[in-house]
């Protein structure tokens, strides 16, 4: 039959690739050779890196490389099974004890990334009887854990406490009701209104569910994250927090904490965690490294965010149009999002920074809406203050050519 034909198949993918490629959508992949700091080096030449979530600098710190190459000697790569088998490791529970104290929770439980402790998360939690009222501009691992998780979801507009208490609210025969959040949104940098959106989980029975991918490490003033900032009591056993080891930590893997209760049901029912493979050792011993740099070094947190308000009030001076959009508690979150609207100016801007020797790529739809393609510009405190400066004039200069 034409159907099974796989020339058929292999042409309409070439005509859908061709169709994405006229609007600016196709994507590629761009190897790096190397990495240091704030540095990249792609084809042979030295860019200065504006699209690492790596906040704090901590992916190449020489602590937490020698804690991770230690852990390879000492226990092998591989973990070689589930953690419920064979695979669980005692740097795996020291590792989870850290970061449950440090997040102030009772308990941890790492998964493989960030993304599939969403995914495990709701998963466990919610079933076809719950309801989880979702932000509209959440995480794409959000939005794929609640539609796993088979509940019924209720998209509320995005930082609007009103209509996802009212969703809430008029879901009173669910099974569960979940109210679930980012607490720093990926692509805008901006917070979520969190001690509001606490008050009405509270007040309408839901579970709270807040992914501080982004927040974690960099925000509060012990770097707890979003709702250390915000001033809420991450021990609350209403709260249950998401994050990643990948981004201010640095290193790879992801984790859930809130109240043992919780921790002990996820080992027991959350699919992710069970079918799949425990993280390397490694991973766990660079998280417990990270920790102890967080500790000694709160000069990243504090460059890290220096500089994304200094990033913004250079852009604002020179388009102060684009820095409208950035809401006033963003000032220091080290992502600075610049709209360019139309795909293919936002590639060409990203070119132009290219050229330049700044490697800022686009992002596109279906990363963000359509008519939203951006600059977005991630910092580390790695960076210099010559660096921003020179990525706030070359921006402006780009978006305005």
């Amino acid at each position: 039959m034409p159907g099974n034909n796989p020339s058929s198949f292999l042409d309409a993918l070439r005509r859908d690739l061709a169709e994405l490629e006229g609007r600016g959508l196709r994507r590629a992949l761009r190897p790096i050779e190397r990495t240091q700091g704030s540095r990249v080096v792609i084809d042979h030449r030295t860019f200065v890196n504006f699209a690492s979530n790596d906040y704090l600098g901590l992916a190449t710190n020489p602590r937490i490389r020698a804690a991770a190459a230690n852990a390879i000697l000492e226990q092998g790569w591989g973990a070689g099974a589930s953690r419920l088998l064979s695979g669980s490791r005692t740097v795996h529970a020291e590792a989870e004890r850290r970061l449950a104290a440090f997040r102030g929770a009772e308990a941890a439980l790492l998964f493989p990334t960030g993304y599939v402790a969403n995914l495990g998360l709701l998963q466990a939690l919610a079933d076809s009887d719950a309801v989880i009222a979702s932000d509209a501009l959440n995480h794409a691992s959000l939005i794929d854990a609640c539609r796993l998780s088979r509940a019924r979801v209720v998209v509320y507009p995005h930082r609007d406490v009103a209509a996802a208490r009212r969703a809430l609210e008029e879901a009173r025969g669910a099974s569960r009701r979940l109210l679930v959040t980012d607490a720093v949104f990926s692509m805008d940098g901006d917070l979520a209104p969190l001690p509001e959106l606490l008050a009405a989980a509270r007040a309408t029975g839901s579970v709270f569910v807040v992914d501080d991918a982004h927040g974690n490490g960099v925000l509060g003033e012990e770097g707890r994250g979003t709702l250390e900032a915000l001033g809420l009591d991450p021990a609350a056993p209403d709260v249950v927090v998401t994050a990643t080891l990948s981004k201010a930590f640095g290193g790879s893997g992801g984790f859930v904490c809130g109240a043992r209760e919780l921790v002990d049901w996820l080992v027991t029912r959350s699919r992710a965690f069970i079918y799949t493979t425990g993280i390397p050792a490694a991973a766990a011993a660079g998280a417990i490294a990270a920790l102890e740099v967080l500790a000694s070094d709160p000069w990243r947190r504090l460059d890290v965010r220096a500089h994304a308000r200094r990033l913004r009030q250079l852009l604002a001076a020179r388009c102060p149009e684009r820095a409208a959009a950035w809401s006033p508690e963003s000032w220091d979150v080290p992502i600075v999002p610049v709209l360019a609207g139309d795909a293919h100016r936002a590639v060409a801007a990203a070119d132009r920074l290219f050229a330049q020797g700044l490697f800022a790529p686009a992002i596109r739809p279906p990363t963000v809406p359509e008519g939203t393609s951006r600059l977005r510009l991630s910092l580390s405190a790695e960076h210099l203050e010559r660096d921003i400066e020179t990525l706030a004039e070359a921006v402006a200069d780009a978006l305005e050519a």
